[in-house]
């Protein structure tokens, strides 16, 4: 930070990034030398074959071609290695090296054009031990040749391209900046960003259908990611060390907190009451939210038996005893939803895994256990489900009888309208109580399709006001405050661990952006040291790191400045790279609308030291939280792991088969821990 500028341009890496590339190039470079000098050596410079003289000059050169090479290596190496990330003054010379580095291809290519003509004219004739080890090294600097060429396309920032420094501009509010050049300059710059991402979102997903639906929900989610990421000087590994400096800060937190008192209440009590039923209900239905993925999480849970269960449902068909809609040809889906569930054929009132951006797949069964009409909406498991995720603008949900602002997720708010119309509109819930009159509405879902389950939840739930939800590792920017109270009386969110996708919202990402620019700026270590420290931590454990987390009263006043401050620690733009500035950024105006989780939080944690042998047993406990706990991002190998629908279904049924386990009462729950 910022990004290392040369060419002319700015690039995706900063000037201490090539400590690990160059470490690799210079071990490879030496090797080679030695050999080719063993080679030289061997034959005393002397060879007795066609084009000797050629070979000699050929050695000769190569050995001092990668003799400056190697030597320019360790000067960007060492210089790379020094100043922090944020303190760029001791990597001055860089620049200059990598041009060095960069002029050092030409004789490297001139001389690889040599061996390869020698190799193809006179090498018959000579030893056959000779020629091999020239073939070896005209390919070998080919092979870094390419590599190099696709490293500086991966490298390659797209929004780099030299600009015009805008003009000196009046503090903010001072005067009309619509049409002073500042503000054109910064509405051309916003607009670029906002067609790059455009353009990688197509690229990603070019073999989707180009209709209006996709253009509109690429141009969408390109102005979400364009502003969020637009604002920093950032380059990945920054914001990778930034990670791993704020895992340990977490731990080093954790450590210092003084344990909580578990309160176990018996069986009689009502609070153990309401959390032993709430669990046993949310065991049964996660196993129709995780039956919703149909096969691949099937064969995933079950590698050995899964397939042999399969194999002989797969290619019947069943499309007389239950109505199933689109992408299943094989039946494999169906089978594998029969398998986890335990009904039977005729327990399904409408199945569809048709599936396109805001529009996901879902069943519809008599669930006669339970006695309950059951909704299972699926959860991410296509390109098409993660543009759906990604739409996280706020859409208007109004809801009669909710006072307040009603807003949600754009994205998942238009999968919940698709699978109400299909419910309402084409009967299917008119047809299941029609067969069993006397049966509750039960909706569920897990990731994605907890949040559409639940905001179909709040829209059915003026016409069946017995409805229940259960909402299972739902997105943490799914509702407004004024819906996920009115969500409570009816809605149960069920969260595992430090689950990431629960915390995960526009807002907490805008607070983990600033912590790790906090964080990175107060560290007095060179990245590298950073990194490696951190992947030892992640591998092995050990005591956190102990950096310094204290700021001091100068360095916590530039910090609390505005994050497009002109004089911000946060922001240091580079000659070509400018942060962005508009009358909608935060200096204008209020960041983006607050989202909460649905309903009442029953949190799931493991019981026992945060790290444990892969073998040991895992013991878990239970607790009714609050969607205050979930405002804070938590970085920890566990943070995706336990995203996993097979992890949330194992923690379930894990708590309400063993005895004991703990319950802990919602009166100590208002706590935010594990936060920072």
């Amino acid at each position: 930070m910022p990004g290392l500028v040369v060419f002319g341009r700015r690039w995706g890496i900063a000037s201490d990034d090539l400590v690990f590339p160059g470490c690799v190039e210079l071990v490879v470079r030496l090797l080679w030398w030695i050999g080719t000098m063993i080679l030289y050596t061997y034959h005393k410079g002397h060879f007795d074959c066609n084009g000797r003289g050629i070979l000699h000059t050929y050695l000769v050169g190569l050995l001092v071609v990668l003799m400056l090479i190697i030597l320019s290596l360790c000067a960007i190496v060492y210089v790379s290695a020094q100043g922090t990330i944020t303190n760029s003054g001791p990597r001055r010379s860089i620049p200059m090296l990598v041009y060095l580095r960069a002029g050092l291809y030409v004789p490297e290519l001139v001389w690889a054009c040599l061996g390869a003509v020698w190799v193809s004219d006179d090498g018959k004739g000579c030893d056959p031990a000779t020629v091999g080890a020239v073939i070896a090294a005209v390919i070998a600097s080919w092979i870094i040749l390419l590599f190099t060429a696709v490293g500086v396309v991966f490298v390659f920032d797209p929004l780099g391209n030299p600009r015009p420094q805008p003009p000196a501009m009046e503090p903010l509010g001072v005067r009309d900046m619509e049409s002073s050049e500042g503000s054109q300059f910064f509405s051309t710059a916003r607009s670029l960003a906002v067609k790059v991402w455009e353009c990688r979102l197509r690229l990603l997903c070019c073999f989707l259908p180009q209709d209006e639906s996709h253009r509109a929900a690429f141009s969408s989610i390109a102005q979400l990611f364009s502003g969020f990421f637009s604002d920093t000087d950032l380059v990945p590994s920054d914001i990778a060390a930034g990670l791993a400096l704020l895992h340990q800060e977490q731990d080093k937190m954790d450590q210092s907190r003084e344990p909580s008192v578990v309160v176990s209440h018996s069986p009689s009590s009502p609070i153990g009451e309401d959390m032993e039923a709430e669990l046993e209900k949310a065991a049964h239905c996660m196993q129709f939210a995780a039956a919703a993925y149909g096969w691949p999480l099937y064969i995933f849970s079950n590698p050995l038996t899964g397939p042999w269960k399969l194999s002989g449902d797969c290619c019947r068909s069943r499309t007389a005893e239950s109505e199933v809609v689109g992408g299943d040809h094989l039946g494999c889906h169906f089978s594998s939803i029969l398998q986890t569930t335990g009904l039977q054929y005729r327990d399904f009132i409408y199945v569809s895994f048709h599936n396109q951006i805001y529009e996901i797949p879902f069943f519809v069964a008599l669930d006669h256990k339970r006695e309950a009409v059951l909704v299972a909406v699926r959860g991410t498991l296509s390109l098409k489900d993660v543009l759906t995720d990604l739409s996280a603008e706020c859409e208007n949900l109004p809801v009669e009888g909710v006072s307040g602002s009603c807003y949600a997720h754009k994205g998942m708010c238009q999968a919940a309208g698709y699978i109400y119309k299909r419910l309402v509109n084409d009967g299917i819930l008119n047809q299941a109580f029609s067969i069993a009159p006397d049966y509750k509405l039960v909706v569920t879902g897990h990731s994605l399709g907890a949040g559409t389950a639940a905001l179909l939840a709040i829209m059915l739930r003026n016409s069946f006001p017995s409805l229940q939800c259960y909402s299972f590792s739902p997105p943490g920017g799914l509702l407004s405050k004024a819906l996920a109270d009115y969500s409570k009386d009816f809605v149960v969110s069920v969260v595992l661990g430090k689950d990431l996708v629960p915390r995960l919202s526009i807002p907490n990402m805008e607070d983990l952006k600033r912590r790790i620019l906090k964080i990175v700026s107060n560290c007095n270590k060179p990245k590298y040291l950073i990194l490696l420290q951190g992947c030892w931590y992640e591998l092995f454990g050990g005591n956190p790191d102990d950096f310094p987390t204290e700021l001091d009263d100068r360095r916590t006043q530039e910090l609390s400045q505005p994050l497009l401050g002109e004089e911000s620690l946060i922001i240091r733009p580079s000659s070509s790279y400018q942060s962005f500035a508009s009358d909608d950024s935060p200096v204008h105006a209020a960041t983006h609308l607050p989202l909460f989780l649905p309903g009442r939080v029953l949190h799931i944690t493991e019981d026992g030291p945060p790290r444990r042998s892969c073998f040991s047993q895992v013991r878990y406990r239970a607790e009714w939280s609050n969607e205050m706990a979930f405002r804070s991002i938590l970085i920890s190998p566990r943070m995706l792991t336990d995203h996993m629908p097979d992890a949330v279904l194992r923690a379930l049924n894990s708590l309400t088969s063993e005895r004991p386990y703990f319950l802990c009462p919602s009166a100590s729950n208002n706590s935010q821990h594990n936060t920072i």
